[in-house]
């Protein structure tokens, strides 16, 4: 007869790959997907039982025993645990380091004497309140328009193939997509009693509107909401909802790939190109990428949905790996916007603007329709300048500059053309946080005249009500977002015509379909033109395809304007055509040619540390054990000859809150070679006592 289990292995919130051996408490037996309280030092921690076993390598006088379950957790499912242990080892994780986060932090929070109870009880009555749509869960559904051709042949192209599949679906901006998501999630819903569908969206902006068609449409289905910018509670709510099987569609930002779905029968990725389902924190998964092995894991069918998809999706669509349906038309017979290139170069300028820009917006507002002013830089002034001897309000502890940000509402009217008073401004840096006023004086040469340099949507959003006094302006970036519900006040004045002009950032350039909105002004295109990133031309194209979307999607006649030093730049060229085709197969060939995604793999080994000698010499010494072979036994010498490890450099913020960041890239072009290197590899480097803080990357989106 085999031993009987005595060791508990627990998954903990910690950047380790292994989890950690317990002593099981006597007359209490966990199961795998358990949720346990463990001490941890002179602490205790929530943990998640990912195995048993009747023994183990610490010696058992160090072992501690398990505390207690953690009351109301439900058990998490086989499926779920093999999914999650699967993307722990494909981004070389731990398994608590991908698997806790992802849960409300009021659900894994520990217990203490002034707690009342297990918060779960409390979560579910309050689901039940919150979900169902005014008129009930017995409301008659709001129906979509009947899909046209194209819809029809899309939504039979995905459901012509059984079990699992991955389907583009490649449609232009207002072609209509989501409708040919919601018939197809009616479909897969009513194949069971418990079916659930996951949508997944790329930011947390895009979730009340889409959350609101979603309650229109699917009236008899609970929905659940996950992202990181609800309410504890609420959160807390939503996600026991999908986890019980009780929500019959969750919709949600990255994190909600991860959430334990019961009844999983259909997954939506909509823009799927985005670079926001990349998390940048802790555990750096693609929640993309993850939907995708989930779908396939659980034999499912998943949809990706847009009008400009990533160049790796695009190359598997070609490779015949993913499925691909079409969408060339925009829904309702309304034409795509005529795409104008606007020469900056000696062109007299006001606010920003040309002439040709200042009539165009003149004339929409004259007309009661709506313009969208974009510019993808928040704050008031990139940077605050002193005109005598050069200064620049450079951060002291980044290499990047402090942003001028205007405090409050904007100025008075004859305040506008000027800066105003200084009290009224702050210098933010955009990646340490750090926050101080403007002086009173150039901090070099004393002298008072301080100007900003350049333009934000703050001095874009005060420039306009000088140029257009009587119109109505709203603005949307993150600086707004920060206050919760404010951007989606602008923007539901928007879609109630309560809005003239629109200001904004990328958080405007996608999933809205403003019904007025004929004109969109590009202010200023450029800056992602020329930079290091390899990608920068391929979300430079997006972003402003998708924000040339926004125009015209209920108009036979709409405008787009892009301002620019370099009008006749191929990515104009191609935008002007409306024509990702090209542009893709142009992207591709270089980068076939350059040995860069997807025709490689790729890992980059990131280092922070107090000086840049440290950061560098840390990662040199990793290259050096890589390539001299140190891990050769468990590998061999045939994958290490078929990798190409770089020398470190400084990462383009090369400082960062007072600490030097230095990075290395491994690639290859075999995804098994590439893992099977980085594995040992890895462990070597974990068993190194160092000062300098490291981070591995799996097919890290900026290098």
């Amino acid at each position: 007869m085999a031993d009987e289990p005595t060791i508990a292995r627990v998954a903990l919130d910690v950047p380790l790959p292994e989890p950690f051996d317990y002593r099981l408490a006597e007359g209490w037996r966990p199961a795998p997907g358990d949720w346990v309280i463990v001490p941890w030092g002179t602490s205790r921690r929530v943990g998640l039982v990912v195995g048993l076993a009747d023994s183990s390598d610490v010696p058992p006088e160090r072992l501690r025993a398990l505390e207690a379950p953690l009351a109301g957790m439900p058990r998490m499912p086989a499926h779920w645990l093999g999914f999650v242990e699967f993307g722990a080892r494909y981004y070389h994780a731990g398994i608590g380091e991908l698997a806790l986060p992802s849960v409300p932090k009021l659900l894994r929070a520990v217990p203490t004497a002034r707690s009342r109870g297990a918060p779960t009880g409390r979560a579910r009555s309050r689901f039940d309140a919150i979900a169902a749509p005014p008129g009930g869960l017995t409301a008659d559904p709001v129906p979509g328009h009947p899909p046209n051709d194209e819809q029809a042949a899309a939504l039979a192209a995905i459901e012509s193939v059984a079990g699992h599949a991955v389907h583009l679906l490649f449609g232009i901006t207002g072609s209509g997509k989501t409708e040919v998501y919601f018939r197809w999630l009616e479909h897969r819903l009513a194949s069971a009693p418990d079916a659930q569908a996951l949508v997944l969206v790329p930011e947390i902006a895009l979730t009340p509107r889409l959350a609101d068609r979603i309650r229109e449409r699917f009236p008899a289905h609970p929905l659940a909401i996950l992202h990181s910018d609800m309410p504890d509670a609420e959160r807390a709510a939503h996600w026991l909802a999908a986890a019980e099987g009780r929500a019959r569609i969750v919709l949600g930002t990255r994190l909600a790939v991860l959430a334990p779905l019961p009844g999983l029968a259909a997954i939506v990725v909509d823009e799927e190109h985005d670079a926001s389902f990349k998390q940048q924190e802790g555990a750096r998964y693609s929640a993309r990428d993850l939907a995708i092995a989930l779908a396939a894991r659980r034999g499912l069918p998943i949809v990706l949905g847009s009008a400009t998809p990533s160049l790796e999706t695009w190359h598997a669509v070609r490779r015949g790996r993913y499925r691909m349906a079409t969408l060339k038309l925009r829904a309702g017979g309304a034409a795509l916007p005529k795409v104008v290139r606007v020469p900056l170069r000696g062109a007299k300028l006001r606010q920003g603007l040309t002439e040709t820009a200042i009539a165009e917006v003149e004339a929409t507002v004259a007309r009661g329709e709506q313009a969208l002013l974009f510019l993808n830089r928040r704050g008031y002034a990139p940077v605050l300048t002193c005109g005598a001897c050069g200064w620049l309000s450079k951060c002291d502890q980044c290499d990047a500059y402090r942003v001028m940000h205007r405090i409050g509402g904007p100025p008075r009217p004859d305040e506008a053309e000027s800066a105003g008073p200084r009290s009224r401004y702050r210098l933010v840096c955009h990646h340490c946080g750090a926050d101080q006023r403007v002086p009173r004086a150039c901090p070099d040469c004393g002298n008072i005249d301080l100007a900003g340099l350049g333009r934000g949507t703050q001095r874009l959003e005060e420039g306009l009500q000088a140029l257009f006094p009587n119109a109505r302006i709203g603005r949307v970036d993150r600086d707004v977002a920060r206050h919760r519900g404010a951007a989606e006040a602008v923007i539901d004045a928007a879609h109630a015509g309560e809005v003239d002009l629109l200001v904004g950032t990328q958080m405007l350039a996608k999933g809205h379909d403003f019904r007025r909105l004929t004109l969109v002004v590009v202010v200023d295109a450029d800056g992602g033109l020329f930079a290091a990133d390899f990608r920068a031309p391929e979300r430079l194209f997006a972003t402003l395809m998708q924000v040339a979307g926004r125009a015209g999607r209920h108009h036979a006649a709409s405008r787009v304007l892009i301002q620019s030093r370099h009008p006749d730049h191929p990515v104009y060229a191609a935008l002007a055509a409306h024509d990702f085709e090209r542009f893709a197969a142009d992207q591709l060939a270089e980068r076939e040619a350059a040995r860069l995604p997807p025709f490689v793999h790729q890992a980059l080994l990131t280092a922070q540390a107090k000086t840049a000698e440290a950061a560098e010499g840390f990662l040199a010494q990793a290259r050096d054990a890589l390539v001299a072979g140190d891990t050769l036994p468990p590998i061999g010498r045939e994958v290490l000859d078929a990798l190409t490890v770089c020398d470190p450099v400084p990462m383009p913020l090369a400082q960062m809150r007072g600490e030097a960041r230095a990075q290395m890239l491994v690639e290859s072009a075999s995804r098994n070679v590439l893992h099977a290197a980085i594995g040992p590899w890895l462990a070597g480097l974990r068993a190194q006592r160092t000062p300098v803080r490291w981070q591995l990357v799996i097919d890290p989106h900026e290098i």
